[in-house]
């Protein structure tokens, strides 16, 4: 089977936005594809974080996953910083990147912008160990949203003039865009995230969960129930595609625009099918969390077997590269 490699962040709090557009994904994928996923923390260094929390914040990302369906059986899922070859590649990687290529990036530039009293070389070489990480494992596809299409290209680059000086020897990874709806924040105008408190977290309880999406913004034209709506600008009608079926999706919209359907009514329709599918998450995530030492184990028999790549692979590129060992 072809190989894919993906990595998440290790937030900790995991949101409907990182389920929908990356861990559904990642499942609906590990049958078809040789996987190999990661929890990615040396790029979530690149921002300052609370130093306490990174442990518990990686074991319940895996946590998540693992109740997604990203089981060892399915895939193969570790952690980055586990792997050190991930690091040593990238600096070869930096020895031919020109540094404007990165500069032109454009989520440097957003992230600058976003943390301007640390714009650290960490954030701009972001992308280049994320290409580390994609061709240590020869990956041959990323699934990425669209967001990340420029740091996949940049990836493409990067292996082609590793190639073109050094011999052949990484293949040019290709997108696997997703076809998942790009989700909103509950203020209906943000990306979902922690920081802009307007997430919906996947481990959050049934209560907390309606009351955000019971206040969360929708088609701010419609003032009144008699007012006839416009799903196609509706961020809980974007939700709702991700959730629910086309029969509810066809009538949720006619009613919508026809007035026959108000917004708490299709709320609750959204709640009912958010709930069905994320709790079932829930009670599998809290039996890993439960077990901390079976995740541990899973996240070291993934570097072990990541290892075996690794060194096989870094051995070739020392080698023609002129660095390999006496």
């Amino acid at each position: 089977m072809k190989r894919i490699f993906s990595g998440i962040q290790p937030s900790g709090e995991i949101h409907i936005g990182n389920y929908v557009g990356a861990i559904r994904n990642w499942s609906r994928l590990a049958d078809d594809y040789d996987c190999i996923f990661s929890i990615v923390d040396l790029h979530a260094m690149t921002i300052e974080y609370d130093v306490s929390e990174m442990r518990e914040r990686i074991i319940k990302t895996a946590a998540i996953n693992f109740a997604s369906g990203l089981t060892p059986d399915r895939c193969i899922f570790f952690v980055q910083s586990h792997v050190k070859e991930h690091a040593e590649l990238a600096w070869i990687f930096n020895c031919i990147t020109p540094i404007g290529e990165l500069e032109r990036m454009t989520q440097f530039k957003m992230k600058a912008q976003q943390h301007r009293a640390n714009v650290n070389m960490g954030l701009l070489d972001y992308p280049v160990l994320q290409a580390a990480d994609i061709l240590l494992y020869k990956a041959e596809f990323v699934p990425v949203g669209e967001d990340q299409v420029q740091h996949v290209e940049l990836t493409r680059d990067i292996a082609r003039r590793f190639n073109n000086r050094f011999g052949e020897t990484f293949p040019l990874p290709d997108v696997l865009l997703s076809d998942a709806p790009k989700i909103l924040g509950t203020d209906g105008k943000s990306k979902m995230s922690k920081s802009m408190n307007n997430y919906i977290g996947l481990l959050e309880s049934e209560d907390v969960i309606w009351e955000k999406i019971r206040t969360a913004v929708t088609d701010e034209n419609r003032k009144r129930r008699s007012d006839p709506g416009n799903p196609s600008i509706c961020n809980i009608y974007t939700i709702h595609t991700a959730f629910s079926s086309p029969e509810e999706l066809d009538m949720i919209d006619r009613e919508c625009r026809k007035a026959g359907i108000g917004c708490i009514d299709c709320k609750k329709i959204l709640m009912k099918n958010l709930w069905k599918e994320i709790a079932p998450i829930q009670e599998k995530a809290k039996e890993f969390l439960n077990n901390e030492n079976e995740v541990k184990d899973i996240l070291r028999d993934g570097a072990k077997k990541c290892k075996q790549i690794s060194e096989s692979v870094m051995a070739e590129v020392k080698e023609k590269t002129g660095i390999s060992p006496f």
